[in-house]
């Protein structure tokens, strides 16, 4: 078997279709040959009142379509958020998580939280309580978060300008991108024709 090519995922907490993405993204590497890289992408997202009339349906449709995508997989709660997030912090968080060697069960717990209204995803303290919880230090997490990990966050970002990253979640293979929990099967297909099923 031939060294894993990367396929690298940027994705937000924020982003109901990443957290429909999770599971499926975390099971590639078990059917084909990559090295999956999960790397932060913070969305710009305008709050009501800043967006136009056709934004709003935008917003309230993505939302609808994903809870019709989240009740084909069995159902799981997908609320809309009561204010725009800066996600930051959780983002970053995952960053120390992957560090540290856990970043699925931190991952696992933030999506779900996030989206049942029961975690906020912009507060170090209440990110730093699920880093304690999967078996991290929270004082490890608040040191990464205001030094190492804002600079490997910002270099995430400058990738992802490079990447020409405009919305989550979003695979790159060979430069390629597939945008979005739908364009999964596509990627698989791509992964196929290059040969690295298992």
């Amino acid at each position: 078997m031939t060294a894993s090519e990367e396929l690298k995922l940027y994705f937000d907490y924020k982003s109901p279709f990443a957290y429909l993405a999770k599971d499926v993204a975390f099971a590639l590497p078990e059917r084909w040959n990559v090295a999956l890289r999960w790397i932060p992408f913070v969305l710009r997202i305008k709050g009501k009142g800043e967006r136009s009339v056709y934004s709003e349906h935008k917003a309230r449709y993505s939302y609808m379509d994903a809870r019709r995508w989240a009740n084909k997989r069995g159902g799981f709660r997908i609320m809309g958020p009561l204010k725009v997030y800066d996600s930051r912090p959780a983002l970053i968080g995952g960053l120390y998580a992957m560090r540290e060697g856990f970043f699925r069960p931190y991952t696992d717990r933030v999506y779900p939280r996030f989206f049942e209204r029961a975690l906020e995803i912009d507060q170090p303290d209440a990110i730093a309580g699920v880093v304690e919880e999967v078996g991290g230090s929270a004082a490890g997490y608040r040191e990464y978060l205001g030094g190492e990990g804002a600079a490997t966050f910002d270099a995430c970002q400058d990738e992802a300008e490079r990447d020409q990253v405009f919305g989550v979640p979003l695979f790159v293979f060979r430069g390629e991108q597939f945008w979005g929990y739908d364009r999964i099967a596509l990627l698989e297909e791509r992964l196929a024709e290059a040969g690295l099923s298992r």
